[in-house]
């Protein structure tokens, strides 16, 4: 029986981006101002969301799981620190949960999946999923309990 197919976003559903800023020099924070996802490295800084890594285990008892994120296009880093998160975070060996199970593009639409968890519903295609977009962050679904209650 194959599992239905689950995506996750990274940043602020995955990722704290807030930690990241929060780490980053006062002259920094000023030079970027607007574009802090350009500042290279910055997510390389970033610390998960509180129960982000248990509910990933849990869900992937029961579903296909995959990262479908997006890196931004002017920052140099951006993929490698986003893949050297992941790896960093859920192991980066073969059999650990996202290995070869990370997919980044400004098209989220265009992959094809039962879930999207995302934080943000206009942005890279995200509100044209096809299949069911759970908003991260909204009344509905607050945080990872709220995520896990709904999908086990």
């Amino acid at each position: 029986m194959t599992k239905p197919i689950l995506f996750f976003d990274m940043d602020n559903v995955l990722v704290d981006f807030q930690s990241g800023i929060d780490k980053l020099d006062e002259a920094t924070k000023q030079a970027y101002e607007g574009n802090l996802d350009d500042v290279p490295g910055i997510f390389a800084l970033m610390d998960p969301v509180p129960g982000a890594i248990e509910a990933v285990h849990k869900l992937a008892e029961k579903y296909d799981v995959y990262i479908l994120s997006t890196a931004p296009w002017k920052n140099p880093t951006a993929l490698n620190d986003k893949l050297k998160w992941v790896k960093d975070h859920f192991g980066a060996e073969e059999g650990s949960v996202f290995y070869k199970r990370v997919i980044f593009s400004h098209h989220k639409d265009l992959c094809h999946g039962d879930y999207l968890i995302d934080d943000r519903p206009h942005k890279c295609g995200a509100g044209n999923f096809s299949g069911e977009l759970i908003h991260f962050g909204s009344p509905v679904f607050p945080d990872w309990d709220a995520v896990v209650e709904y999908l086990m």
